[in-house]
Order: C-alpha cells, then structure tokens, then sequence
C-alpha cells in the first residue's frame, strides 16, 4: 500500500507543536488517527543533516496503523532552539540530554510508554533512550543505524578514522568549523543539501566523501536531488537557514561528551526489549558489517534490510515500510482494518 507522504506546507494529518523540554523550545509534528482513539505512542527521531519531515513517508503508516505519532526537531535543527556553544554546554546536543527531553515530551502528552524509532542520529538516540528511560521505551526500531554499546575506555574521533572505521572520517571535517564557511547562505544551503541527498554535477561531482567531509569545491556544481526536491526541498532551506548549519553540526562535536555520560551505563550494556533494525545495504558510512555485534547485545532483535543508501527512508520508502509494518504486527500491534 502506497501511502502519501506528509506535505511540507500544509497537511491535515499533522499539527505542528511546540513545548518547552527541560528549558528549551522543541517544535514537533504531531499526528493522532481519526477519530481520536489511538494504540500506543511511536516517537520518531531524525538524523543529520534532516529533520522531523525526513519520517514524512513513515508518519502516515504509522497513523493508518492506528499509532499516535510524535516526530521533534532534534536541538539545534529546524523550529527547535539552537542554543549557542559556547556558553552553553556541549551536553545539550549529547544523546543523554536528547534522551531525557524525549521522556519529558512523553510525560508532557500523558505517554506512559513509547515506541522508538531514529535514523542515523536519531538512530543513536532511541538505543541511548532506551538505557537511560527503560520504563518508558517498549520497543525500538533503528533504521541504518547499529547499536553501539558503551565503552569504558575513550576513543577519539581520529583515532577510530585511522583504525576501524575510515568511513567516519567526515565527522573530523563536520566538527571543525570549516563547513559554516562554505554553507553560509541559503544559496549555499540548498547547494548542500541537494548535494547531501544524492545530487551530482555535470562530471559526476559530489558534495559528500564520507573520508573527507564536505568537499566546498562543489557545492556550485552539484544538480537536483531525485529524493529530496521541490517543495520538500525549499522546506529544508527554510528550516535550515533559520539558525545556520552550524548548530546542526554540534551534534559532531559530543564524543567526548556522550562518553562521559555513557560510563553510567556500563552495567545496561544489553537491550533486552523488542527491537527492529533495517540495514541500508549500500550505506557507505553505517555500512552492513557494523551490526555485527548487535546478536548477542540485543537478545530480542529482528533484522531487516532495503537496497538503498542512507537515505532509506524516502528512497525505498515502501520498502522500509514494509519492514516497519510486519513486525509492529508481529508484536501485537495489528493494523486497525483487523480490530
């Protein structure tokens, strides 16, 4: 079943919301199947360089299926705040603040329990939330993105570049201010993510090398986006030309940061609840053999996997779905046509 997504501008299957999370100014879209009477309660969480409209093929399966869906801005994306750094600390854009200002979301519309869904960043999100609220989260599902488990020993960002994991080298570039230079304007912005989402110049030129960065050079060149264009794009330069790109790329500054926090969950190594994850198999930075590990960390795990990149979501949305679907069903949550 195609469903149609939810439209940038103006869609009556959603509300655009706001709260104040432990201080901060979140915004959120917020959808409720009619008439009113809902199942249980799906989070969505979003990654970089996306927003709460990246889910926007996901929502309305979800809300056909009878969930109440909630899907944030995480801090410092789209209608959220974006709180400078310095002063502030680095911890407000760290997966334990993200993890509690969901739980605070979740008690502030009366959700006893949640279901958690993410991607990429979103992704490392729901498997942190789940250890530091586990009376909140019921199930989990990660799309592209592995669990990691906490380490007690720090590894830098240059350190896991040069030894296991090469791919992540970008994240060195996108933490070191360089990239606010080149992506300044809205010109540049939609250059960006146009070129982020899988456009290319007239030679083949791309904006993205995931040992590199994002390379400046040729951001000018790069053409449209199959996945991410039109309305749906002057969407994503709005929102993202509200506060820069900058405090978007504060998420790539926590390392250290998520550590030091993360050493209070050594003992919570095992997820333990239902959960679902959905390899991209051509994801050229979470790539397949990441996940390996997650047999024996997540004793009750279901594996999917799409013929995409990392942009799943919107590229193979059905499939995904598809995936999403079976095995909500198979935990219970039948489709609302079989109540």
């Amino acid at each position: 079943m195609v469903l149609q997504p939810i439209d940038p501008v103006s869609d009556s299957r959603i509300e655009r919301k706001t709260a104040v999370l432990n201080g901060y100014t979140y915004h959120y879209l917020y959808g409720v199947p009619p008439p009113g009477y809902f199942k249980a309660t799906v989070f969505l969480i979003h990654g970089w360089p996306d927003l709460s409209l990246g889910w926007r093929y996901q929502i309305p399966l979800l809300l056909d299926m009878g969930f109440r869906v909630v899907a944030p801005d995480l801090m410092g994306f789209g209608g959220t705040d974006a709180p400078k750094v310095p002063p502030n600390p680095i911890n407000l854009y760290g997966l334990k603040r993200a993890s509690d200002d969901i739980a605070e979301l979740a008690k502030q519309l009366g959700a006893e329990k949640i279901i958690l869904g993410g991607h990429d960043w979103g992704g490392f999100v729901v498997w942190r939330a789940a250890q530091w609220h586990p009376e909140l989260v019921s199930h989990i599902f990660s799309v592209c993105t592995p669990y990691t488990a906490p380490h007690r020993e720090y590894h830098s960002l240059e350190e896991i570049a040069k030894g296991p994991l090469p791919q992540f080298a970008y994240q060195i570039h996108l933490a070191s201010g360089e990239v606010e230079k080149s992506v300044n304007s809205k010109e540049t912005i939609r250059q960006f993510l146009k070129g982020m989402y899988g456009g290319t110049g007239p030679n083949g030129e791309y904006v993205f090398d995931p040992e590199k960065g994002v390379l400046a050079e040729n951001l000018l060149k790069v053409g449209d986006s199959k996945i991410l264009n039109g309305k749906e794009l002057d969407y994503y330069v709005q929102e993202y030309s509200r506060n820069g790109i900058h405090s978007t790329l504060n998420w790539y500054r926590t390392r250290k940061a998520n550590w030091e926090e993360d050493l209070a969950l050594l003992d919570k190594k095992t997820i333990s609840i239902p959960t679902l994850f959905v390899q991209a198999t051509y994801d050229s930075v979470l790539k397949p053999e990441m996940s390996k590990a997650m047999d024996t960390l997540c004793t009750n795990l279901t594996r999917g996997e799409v013929a995409a990149t990392h942009w799943a979501l919107t590229q193979k949305p059905e499939h995904v779905n598809a995936i999403i679907k079976k095995w909500l069903e198979n935990q219970g949550f039948r489709t609302r046509s079989s109540l």
